[in-house]
């Protein structure tokens, strides 16, 4: 008789967890899930496909991280602009998942990539929108707004919890940004110059003086007539830093500052050394404001 009814006890119980269960969701970058996982808090936490701040531009897909987009309820990526690995993977191996695709997402505000320093024109802001849009804080309160609103619809049982958790987000994402401006305030009109046009959100929220990228992507590096019109421009605009990324190699920021004053520094779009978690983006924030003034006000 105790035997049967601890039994049924256990079924109970299992039949309960099974029903609050949280859904699988997958996140592509760090970034982004770091916003999720805000977002999912006190319900469950969704998988990271990139892990480590490993760049999303040139990444191949690994067998656990097909099995993960193949288990997912929900999978949350920038777009193909961003994650080119990703295209393909998304639409066959997710077909029973809902999908985001943030540079589509409601509430999100695009900026065109800038023409690289020494080219004449930049290509057409229709077709090549800036894909690091976590970099603003409104796109970043826009994704948590999606990703709650679409959670809500997957997993109705926890939808209060997560409407709750994006406003919670939002009004921390609005007052890491009033504290961003205050850190910033003695160096936005110092000129400087990042090899990759992957800031153009943070700079333009924060009103910084960068003169130009030298790439537009990273695999767009600069031959030795433009690499010389690079240099006569940092010397001749008395830019004050170049910033390089973890995700590129440190020879072409030598190569770009040789025979200049101009110091060097680097900023981080993705959070290479950041736990995965709630709190990396407000890390990652924080760590290109500091870099910023580390290398403009030549701390």
């Amino acid at each position: 008789m105790v035997s049967r009814t601890l039994c049924t006890l256990l079924i109970v119980l299992f039949a309960a967890g099974a029903a609050g269960a949280a859904p699988r969701v997958v996140a592509s970058i760090s970034p982004i899930h770091s916003l999720v996982a805000g977002v999912m808090d006190g319900v469950g936490a969704p998988d990271l496909l990139v892990a480590g701040g490993a760049s999303p531009h040139d990444q191949a897909l690994r067998p656990s991280q097909a099995r993960l987009l193949q288990d997912a309820a929900l999978i949350v990526w920038v777009g193909p602009l961003l994650e080119p690995f990703l295209a393909k993977p998304v639409r066959s191996l997710g077909s029973n998942a809902r999908i985001i695709a943030l540079t589509t997402a409601p509430g999100i505000e695009l900026l065109p990539m800038r023409a690289a320093m020494g080219e004449s024109a930049a290509p057409s802001p229709a077709q090549t929108p800036n894909p690091h849009i976590w970099l603003g804080p409104k796109n970043a309160v826009a994704i948590t707004k999606t990703v709650a609103a679409t959670l809500s619809e997957i997993d109705p049982d926890n939808a209060a919890i997560y409407q709750r958790n994006a406003a919670a987000m939002a009004r921390r994402i609005g007052l890491l940004a009033a504290e961003i401006e205050t850190t910033l305030t003695a160096v936005k009109s110092r000129p400087y110059v990042v090899l990759h046009d992957a800031f153009s959100y943070f700079e333009a929220r924060f009103s910084m003086n960068v003169v130009g990228a030298v790439m537009a992507s990273p695999d767009q590096k600069p031959r030795a007539r433009r690499l010389l019109e690079i240099r006569r421009r940092i010397v001749s605009q008395r830019i004050v830093c170049v910033f390089d990324e973890p995700q590129i190699s440190t020879a072409l920021q030598r190569s770009v500052v040789a025979g200049t004053a101009a110091r060097t520094g680097v900023l981080d779009p993705l959070g290479v050394g950041l736990p995965a978690g709630k709190d990396a983006y407000f890390g990652l924030m924080r760590a290109i404001a500091t870099s910023l003034v580390d290398c403009l006000a030549g701390n």
